[in-house]
């Protein structure tokens, strides 16, 4: 049974937020004390490492569920097909919907469930729920769609990574640079004359690698001690996605039969330019070869890292011609692949 991607969409919000708008932050170390360097070094030195000149935030009124809304419009006419004949909403994020200028997430009714309300759509046997698996999310709720088409349980599914980063992140920490807004989306569908998922493969790492990722207070000392934000061990991550990951890869290409030189392109998890490019020239190396130039379109650049969001955002717009110098043809082999809170890897192999 072929199982394949017939539409995709994706939402990049309107709001963008350059480097140069962190120049006036107060950033602060997690002892709560102010940096040796200016922010115009620390804002150079973060460019260099993660590649991000900008950020895509979302406006006021929109909130997680209305973003991933908003891709799955797109990718249900993508696919061309009946909205009523989706089995599964399946939607990734982290935070659920955090409302403008509010401090907790919200999480009832789950995000799928909100998004079959603004579709309308009026199936009582579109099944909608959500999935927590960090910035794997997207590839783990393809991996879970596929699996309920393969045994029988459905026919359409609706697979959407959306996140509003910009609504949790600490003002006075550097990381909150890295983080940003979005949602993507797809329908996987079986038996058709479109893509396939080939192979694919997860892991989760916890055995001291569990909190690289976790939730605490600003480093703001004077600050609200019982808010929460993201935060993040990135010197660790750094380490544990350049030794991990590259290998994680390469179990599933070995599991689909196709060998290196067939696969055309590599969405991975857009999180940090420097690291990206780490994990792919370590894959590669893998089979002793280097990775060819174009094999890894990048759009960190412009939209930060969104989380559960990059890879379809990514994979949507290279589809559709968005990104330059990079594009794909039918019968083409790539792999999705992330990497995030969990720790968790996952990965796929897919025919376009």
């Amino acid at each position: 049974m072929k199982i394949g991607i017939t539409g995709t969409g994706s939402y990049l919000p309107e709001v963008i937020t350059k480097n140069e708008d962190f120049l006036e932050h107060r950033f602060l170390g997690t002892d709560g004390n102010q940096f040796e360097h200016s922010n115009e070094t620390i804002i150079e030195k973060f460019k260099a490492i993660t590649g991000i000149e900008e950020r895509r935030y979302a406006p006021p009124e929109l909130k997680t569920s209305d973003l991933g809304f908003l891709a799955a419009e797109k990718a249900i006419q993508d696919a061309g097909i009946d909205k009523e004949t989706l089995d599964y909403i399946i939607f990734a994020h982290n935070f659920g919907d955090v409302e403008n200028g509010k401090i907790q997430g919200d999480t009832l009714p789950s995000l799928a469930t909100r998004v079959k309300h603004l579709l309308k759509i009026k199936n009582t046997s579109c099944v909608a729920y959500d999935m927590l698996f960090g910035c794997p999310g997207w590839i783990e709720a393809l991996i879970q769609a596929k699996a309920y088409i393969q045994c029988g349980m459905a026919k359409k599914c609706l697979v959407i990574g959306g996140e509003t980063l910009s609504r949790v992140i600490d003002p006075h920490d550097r990381d909150s640079m890295i983080f940003a807004d979005g949602a993507g989306a797809c329908i996987l569908e079986a038996d058709g004359d479109y893509g396939e998922i080939l192979s694919h493969a997860s892991q989760t790492h916890a055995n001291g690698e569990a909190y690289y990722l976790y939730f605490d207070k600003t480093n703001d000392q004077e600050g609200c001690s019982d808010t929460r934000y993201i935060k993040m061990n990135g010197r660790k991550i750094y380490e544990f996605a350049c030794n991990h990951v590259p290998q994680a890869m390469a179990d599933c290409l070995n599991k689909s039969g196709v060998a290196i030189e067939g696969v055309k392109k590599v969405f991975i998890h857009q999180a940090n330019e420097k690291m990206d490019e780490a994990i792919i020239k370590r894959f590669y190396r893998l089979y002793g070869k280097q990775a060819p130039e174009t094999v890894m379109p990048m759009i960190i650049q412009e939209m930060g890292n969104n989380s559960v969001a990059t890879v379809p955002i990514l994979f949507d717009r290279v589809r559709k011609g968005k990104v330059e110098n990079h594009g794909l043809q039918k019968g083409d082999v790539v792999i999705f692949a992330s990497v995030g809170a969990g720790m968790n890897i996952n990965a796929v192999v897919y025919r376009v």
